[in-house]
């Protein structure tokens, strides 16, 4: 079943008189239950189709679908909604709440849920965050600083924080690329094990040891894609 959809996507960005393209007529589609990888290098589009596939921007020309809905017409609060609900998101630089604890940081997007109508008792904030911490092997670690914590433990306590509503897919952003070799393959064997159980996965790298992890890989130039491979 066809999850994310884009049809002759083109991103533009102006500069004086100067058009540049980060996106140009790109069309792909993503099932449910996929694990991709968007490659290709620096300048390519990679960051820049994630952002569209998680409605964090919006295309120039084309359009993009979740499930086969448009979402052209949805303004920004209904887009926040299917953020916050549908998907989550990881990053490469982790994005935590500096003076909140590792369980505080998970339980922010069902405080934000709240704010748009999915009230969420704390003490059942709590329990789906503690869940999400033990998910990602970090129990024992719920009452610490993000400061307090390794570079690794932070990107999990980031993953727990972006698995916390249930979404259906999950975006990383170059998540592998403050972290050393081992933290890495933590991270990447957390992420098979989520797909593994039906989350979609969409991953940016610009690291081909990473990019083999998933079972399918996207590689982009100058902002059209060149490549679509599938693992055997």
């Amino acid at each position: 079943m066809t999850l994310l959809s884009v049809e002759r996507v083109s991103k533009i960005f102006t500069r004086g008189d100067e058009e540049i393209f980060a996106l140009r007529d790109l069309s792909v589609q993503i099932d449910a239950g996929e694990f991709v990888a968007i490659t290709g290098a620096s300048g390519s589009g990679k960051s820049t189709l994630l952002y569209i596939l998680g409605l964090l921007d919006r295309p120039t020309l084309g359009r993009y679908s979740l499930h086969e809905d448009p979402t052209e017409h949805l303004n920004d609060d209904a887009r926040a909604k299917l953020r916050n609900t549908f998907m989550g998101f990881v990053f490469q630089s982790f994005h935590l709440l500096p003076r909140a604890s590792a369980l505080r940081n998970v339980m922010m997007p069902m405080v934000y849920a709240a704010s748009h109508g999915n009230a969420i008792s704390e003490i059942e904030q709590r329990r789906r965050a503690q869940e999400a911490l033990r998910v990602v092997g970090l129990s024992d670690r719920q009452d610490h600083l993000p400061n307090q914590l390794s570079g690794g433990q932070r990107q999990r306590v980031a993953i727990a924080r972006a698995l916390v509503n249930s979404p259906r897919v999950l975006f990383a952003d170059e998540p592998t690329g403050n972290l050393d070799s081992k933290s890495g393959r933590e991270v990447l064997a957390i992420f098979e094990a989520l797909n593994a159980q039906g989350t979609t996965v969409v991953m940016v790298t610009h690291d081909p040891s990473i990019a083999e992890r998933a079972r399918r890989r996207l590689t982009l130039g100058d902002g059209t894609l060149i490549g679509d491979s599938r693992a055997v």
